[in-house]
């Protein structure tokens, strides 16, 4: 235990590298095996039923980050609070932040979860999802729904133990869970022949098991102020503060989501071998959305911290040391993909036709990576001060809005893939420029330190 307490108070003092680097890579596990989820999902039913199955996985894709990307924003707005009040070392204000987040948790997923249900099928309509894979898509993204609040709990738990600096045991219980999914599926899809249900159903059973697991170390860590599950409180004014944090950064993670709905629209215009293609090369280029999230997931942790603490020339050193390595990891996987990428596209699926669509993707977004790391870093360090209406507004224009305007007014005029996807890296530089103006500014670390209250 001893040594634990070392690495949390590490966060706060000491080399920034290290305790960054000690609190990056367990959560670059965790998105691993959490992405896992979707890709055993596509991997399992394009190899074992076909590529329409494949398509039918693929077409979800989006609706489904819509709804993780929200939940994690969420989630994210519990992991400021809660660090930030736990580097000014207040225990009242962490367990009463604790037991309104988990409260949250249980309302909200039981809302989204109508929600889906009732939107589903009118979303996919919108998407203008293939005849031939309308009907698997629309059965895996219902029972997928079906799984929110035990996702939500997990993503919830999760934050509040990266909070405290504990980012290992989220990734211990989702290589459990992703190691059960995998099970499932083949239990389900191979052996049982169930289909695109029978991976949909494994999937939300996982989640299930994840959401139980959260609460061994949540109720264990002595880190933690003691709570009771039975007696879980709602403080109305700890609830706004998650929400003035989480709702922002949930919208943020949502615009992403909702403006790669109408390139998935685009995409399914292109036909089921293009949908496909589009699948498997969104489950390889996950990868550098794992390392990129993972560092901005750290930073915002290793911020509010700093922040609750008072220690601020440690923020603008962990950003710096953040953009190198995020810059380092887009230029490394730009040319991995690139050069060896068409083999990735061959374990989801070996239609030549599929393959040729991979390909072409690959060629047209995978180099452009470096662009984009600027959104992340600047963006997790902002919001781990609390400020996250303005991180939200940038994203805002810069990605959705920009996005929005492109595939609706440009594409019609050239409907091309290239034109297409070029929508992608223009939405990057001009979100980067940004936030790289408003974080060199400087103002807004100047206000958040005047409007805290924290002491």
């Amino acid at each position: 235990m001893r040594k634990e307490n070392t690495a949390v108070n590490s966060i706060t003092e000491g080399s920034i590298l290290q305790p960054l680097l000690a609190f990056f890579f367990p959560i670059l596990l965790g998105s691993f095996f959490q992405q896992l989820y979707n890709t055993v999902d596509a991997v399992i039913v394009g190899q074992f039923v076909g590529k329409e199955a494949l398509a039918a996985v693929g077409a979800t894709g989006q609706p489904i980050q819509l709804l993780t990307g929200f939940l994690v924003g969420l989630a994210s707005g519990s992991t400021v609070i809660i660090s930030q009040f736990y580097g000014a070392q207040r225990t009242d204000d962490v367990r009463e932040a604790i037991e309104s987040s988990l409260f949250l948790s249980l309302v909200g997923g039981l809302l989204l979860t109508a929600i889906g249900l009732i939107f589903s099928a009118p979303m996919l309509q919108a998407l203008d999802t293939p005849a031939d894979c309308y009907n698997g898509a629309l059965l895996y993204i219902q029972v997928y729904f079906l799984g929110t609040i035990p996702t939500f709990l997990y993503n919830m738990g999760t934050g509040i133990l990266r909070a405290f600096g504990d980012s290992r045991s989220p990734m211990y219980i989702l290589v459990a869970c992703c190691l059960a999914n995998i099970v499932l599926d083949i239990l389900f899809v191979r052996v049982f022949s169930m289909g695109v249900f029978g991976a949909a159903l494994a999937t939300i059973l996982s989640q299930l098991l994840s959401a139980v697991l959260i609460f061994i170390p949540l109720l264990r860590n002595k880190e933690l102020p003691s709570f009771r599950l039975r007696k879980l409180r709602n403080s109305a004014y700890m609830t706004k503060r998650i929400l003035q944090i989480g709702l922002p950064a949930g919208l943020q993670s949502s615009t992403f989501a909702i403006a790669n709905l109408l390139a998935q629209a685009g995409i399914n215009s292109f036909g089921t071998d293009m949908v496909a293609g589009w699948t498997a090369y969104g489950k390889a280029d996950a990868v550098f959305w794992m390392i990129s999230g993972a560092l901005g997931i750290a930073v915002t942790t290793f911020v509010g911290q700093n922040f609750g603490a008072r220690k601020y020339d440690r923020i603008k050193k962990c950003v710096r040391i953040s953009l190198i390595l995020d810059a380092a990891a887009a230029v490394l996987l730009s040319l991995a993909f690139c050069l060896g990428g068409s083999y990735v596209l061959r374990l989801f699926n070996q239609d030549p036709a599929v393959l040729a669509c991979g390909n072409q993707l690959i060629l047209l977004m995978a180099p452009y990576y470096l662009l984009y790391i600027g959104v992340e870093i600047f963006s997790a360090a902002i919001r781990g001060t609390g400020d996250a209406l303005f991180p939200m507004l940038m994203n805002l224009g810069g990605i959705c809005v920009f996005r929005v305007l492109w595939l609706t007014i440009v594409l019609p005029l050239h409907r091309t893939l290239a034109t297409l996807t070029v929508c992608y890296p223009i939405s990057w530089v001009i979100t980067s420029a940004l936030f790289t103006v408003y974080y060199l500014r400087g103002k807004w670390l100047k206000k958040r330190i005047l409007d805290t209250t924290i002491s």
